[in-house]
């Protein structure tokens, strides 16, 4: 059985609704699925600041947190990442840059990789951020494994270098059908991919 670690980062939910989907997705693709979420590092007046962003940590705070273990063990990573500035959150970019290790000894290499984000605006940063991430997979030695357009479904959310969401001025926009299916058809891909890799 492929195994499949879905690692994330997510402030206000948009990017933990999308992680759970792709959970929901892995395990109907055959695979074992670990889904985790990156510990928060912003300060406590930071997070009371933005009501969204204290209702999602209060609801998630006690949901499992990633670990490098989670990346070891695992055939396939699907990262995600809400963009700052056109690049990678820093909470997810500190739990990749606590990998050295792992990285050093060789257990990051010949994985499948791949990742999706979401921000507020159209041509917000998100394909900067997706293609920000795969510089540390390039690092890992892994395997990327981009959706492209390998289905008639990325026509529809166009993004061939993952999955993105557009949550909107208000930033609550809800996942659309075109953007599940996107996420589903990430998710069968990468399972699968990384099912031949192993192999």
């Amino acid at each position: 059985m492929t195994k499949l670690a879905v690692i994330y980062y997510s402030s206000t939910g948009t990017l933990h609704g999308m992680a759970e989907r792709l959970r929901q997705a892995g395990e109907k693709a055959g695979a074992e699925v670990r889904l985790r979420q990156v510990a928060e590092l912003a300060p406590a007046e930071a997070i009371a600041s933005n009501a969204a962003w204290s209702q999602h940590f209060d609801r998630t705070k006690n949901e499992p947190k990633a670990s490098a273990d989670d990346v070891v063990w695992a055939d396939a990573v699907l990262f995600g990442s809400p963009t700052r500035y056109g690049n990678v959150a820093s909470q997810l970019k500190q739990f990749l840059d606590t990998l050295g290790p792992q990285w050093g000894q060789g257990l990051l290499a010949d994985k499948a990789y791949a990742g999706f984000t979401a921000t507020m605006t159209k041509h917000g940063g998100q394909e900067s951020t997706l293609l920000a991430l795969y510089n540390s997979i390039y690092h890992f030695g892994g395997v990327i494994v981009p959706p492209g357009y390998t289905d008639p479904v990325k026509f529809g959310d166009g993004n061939p270098y993952g999955v993105s969401h557009v949550t909107g001025g208000s930033n609550d926009a809800p996942l659309t059908d075109e953007i599940h299916a996107a996420l589903d058809h990430l998710a069968e891909r990468i399972v699968r991919i990384a099912g031949k890799l192993s192999a």
